[in-house]
């Protein structure tokens, strides 16, 4: 009940019409930002810091935490409709949005994308209004061991069990990892695989290869499909309808979605609050959390249930992030370090007593949360109609703009002709793959996970000194390691089961 009264403080902070005015632009600045590929949250609050300079410190940090949450929106805009997400959390809202898209609900899509990141948004600030102390300490007993369980599970349950065929999702996990190994040792900084190259010293961008393996792919795809897709979109300009009212998603739609947005909204929020996990791993685990329940049809293939519990995750996981980096000074992913960064150059010590020294500016900042999580889905429900458009534009002009936007999201991350090299090449292999049936999404969920991994696993080995206790030496260790060999043993107890009934019937016959 405390936390509710300071949390009506923090209201009284931000009904000053300079605050509410930096809330609703640093929303509509974020729906911008993640939308564009290759710019994402990070490079988005970077920029926009030296702008918070002359602010007070609580005007500050409002208009940057609405624009890291509001770029969570802004990621699913163009994830579903080109294929291209935005930032690295709506990696997984592209596997079923665009599909949905490509079937003629692009505005179901969009709404559904919009409405569970509102949901988990709303369980996340819930949370982190409840117990934002309480999450942070929570978050401290997961310590390297914890954490590499925790990567574990997330890349066997995403990774493995995507597509028909978990040997090829097996293969193109291992490749991920591979391509992610590339660069300088994390811990030694010795080089590895950059076979004599400087450039490859940073390892693969990340952005770059991601636009270049899910939307330069499909800018090969169009062109090779181009006169097929060209009568499809002209029956599609027809069928979809534009206005806001058809977007609208049916009964039968909500009851769908509301079950894995508020799972995925609860289970992202303490993703959110785990060191060094973000918004990207939150995504990901409630996508893996969705692919253990029922859904109405096959995941990746347009499913609601796929794009409520990503959505849902990544923002429940934006808001989970605030409670260690307030409470701590732990920052959960490169935002939250710039964020960090910026409370320090205002003079603010982020700690146990930030909420007693300075509770004005604590809750001003979740209060504002609250302002910009409703005032984002306003926006990007009433731009609905204009986005969709974008599907009525004729294939021999969506090529050259896909290749536009994907050069320029290329280039912006690296500032170098490297990262268009890399677009271009990783492009051509995302579209063998996919030729040749090879699913490119275990790829790129390896390829973030795997990093993150290899640091977390390595510094429980030095800290363990080789040893593998380390992993099993305290209940929440055993609970996380029961549910990684579950994961892996699933699987093969199906396939024997199978073959078990296949020898009965051919007995019984």
């Amino acid at each position: 009940m405390e936390n509710f009264t300071s949390l009506l403080s923090g209201f009284h902070t931000l009904m000053t019409p300079e605050n509410i005015g930096v809330c609703m632009l640093g929303a509509i600045l974020g729906l911008i930002v993640g939308a564009m590929p290759g710019i994402g949250s990070l490079a988005g609050v970077a920029l926009l810091l030296p702008l918070t300079y002359k602010f007070n410190p609580t005007t500050a940090i409002i208009m940057l935490g609405a624009l890291y949450y509001s770029n969570m929106y802004g990621g699913s805009f163009s994830a579903i409709l080109l294929n291209i997400p935005g930032d690295s959390p709506a990696i997984t809202t592209a596997l079923d949005g665009y599909p949905m898209a490509k079937n003629g609900r692009p505005g179901p899509a969009l709404v559904t994308a919009n409405l569970s990141s509102f949901i988990g948004g709303t369980i996340g600030i819930l949370i982190l209004t409840c117990t934002a102390s309480g999450l942070a300490n929570l978050g401290l007993k997961f310590g390297y061991a914890e954490m590499t369980l925790v990567l574990l599970i997330a890349m066997t349950s995403i990774s493995w069990l995507i597509g028909e065929n978990p040997m090829k999702g097996i293969v193109i996990t291992m490749f991920g990892i591979l391509i992610a190994s590339m660069g300088m040792d994390t811990l030694s900084g010795a080089p590895r695989y950059n076979f004599g190259s400087m450039y490859l010293l940073g390892g693969i961008p990340f952005t770059s290869f991601v636009i270049g393996c899910v939307g330069f792919a499909q800018v090969i795809k169009l062109i090779n499909e181009r006169e097929a897709d060209d009568a499809k979109r002209g029956s599609q300009e027809r069928a979809v309808k534009l206005s806001i009212k058809d977007s609208m998603l049916t009964k039968h739609d909500l009851k769908r979605m509301l079950p894995p947005a508020l799972r995925s909204g609860i289970m992202g929020t303490f993703i959110g609050v785990l060191p060094g996990s973000g918004a990207t791993t939150g995504s990901m685990v409630g996508y893996a959390m969705q692919k253990k329940f029922k859904s109405e049809q096959p995941m990746g293939t347009g499913a609601i249930e796929g794009i409520a519990a990503s959505e849902a995750a990544n923002n429940a996981a934006a808001a989970g992030a605030f409670a260690p980096l307030l409470a701590l000074g732990i920052p959960g992913s490169g935002t939250g370090a710039v964020l960090l960064g910026g409370l320090m150059m205002w003079g603010l010590n982020p700690g146990p007593l930030l909420f007693d020294t300075n509770p004005e500016f604590c809750w001003g900042l979740i209060s504002s949360l609250y302002l910009a999580n409703l005032f984002t889905l306003l926006v990007a429900i009433l731009v609905i109609p204009f986005l969709i458009k974008i599907l009525s534009v004729p294939v021999k002009y969506m090529i050259p703009i896909i290749t536009c936007v994907c050069i320029v999201g290329a280039y912006s991350t690296s500032n170098s002709m490297f990262g268009v090299i890399v677009m271009f090449i990783s492009g051509i292999v995302g579209y063998l793959l996919e030729k040749n049936g090879f699913p490119t999404a275990p790829m790129l969920l390896a390829f973030v996970l795997a990093p993150m991994l290899e640091k977390n696993m390595r510094k429980a080995f030095i800290a363990s000194q080789g040893g593998l206790k380390v992993f099993a030496d305290s209940p929440l260790k055993l609970v996380l390691l029961a549910v990684f060999l579950v994961l892996v043993l699933t699987p093969m107890a199906k396939n024997i089961l199978r073959k078990l009934k296949a020898k009965k019937s051919q007995a019984h016959a």
